[in-house]
């Protein structure tokens, strides 16, 4: 049975469940929420964001955050797909953005791979050195054994299937 759009998926709670190493800045920085951000939080944070008063978020569910207050989230984009079957997005702080994996079997296995969405955002060009996580592995391993991807084939397909993401984000930016 599928769960709902506004239930955190399993595979993430159970990857989500352990804290992230983040290494004195060459770790994973992020921060996951036990549940998706609500559609208030989100509102408030997107149109903070955005500087645009008219727009709510309700493209995005909401699932962590980076040290410094960028946010990871599903981007409902497939019309009539489940949560998992979306894109993961990052959106920084500063203004940053960038689709990191193709779905949540792709996010696993950056997850697996010492990625998390910051990272992710600015492969190649970070200082970040990523360690195989071996429980993230198993994660993924089990939840998505047939998605497995080396991480820069996580990060470059989705970048590839949504080449326009930074300009749609920005449209709605006042």
């Amino acid at each position: 049975m599928a769960e709902p759009d506004d239930v955190m998926p399993e595979m993430l709670v159970e990857a989500h469940r352990e804290p992230f190493d983040h290494r004195d800045g060459l770790g994973v920085d992020f921060e996951p929420y036990p549940q998706f951000e609500s559609e208030t939080e989100t509102a408030e944070w997107w149109r903070a964001w955005t500087g645009n008063p008219a727009v709510d978020g309700a493209e995005f569910r909401v699932f962590g955050q980076d040290g410094a207050g960028g946010l990871a989230a599903f981007w409902l984009v497939r019309r009539g797909r489940p949560v998992v079957r979306q894109p993961v997005v990052f959106l920084g702080s500063e203004g940053e953005t960038g689709v990191v994996a193709g779905d949540v079997d792709g996010y696993l296995w950056l997850l697996a791979g010492g990625f998390g969405p910051y990272e992710a955002m600015l492969y190649p060009h970070h200082e970040h050195e990523p360690r195989v996580d071996p429980r993230l592995t198993q994660i993924a391993e089990r939840w998505a054994p047939s998605g497995k991807q080396a991480t820069s084939e996580v990060i470059t397909s989705a970048r590839e299937e949504f080449p326009n993401f930074g300009e749609i984000v920005r449209s709605q930016c006042r």
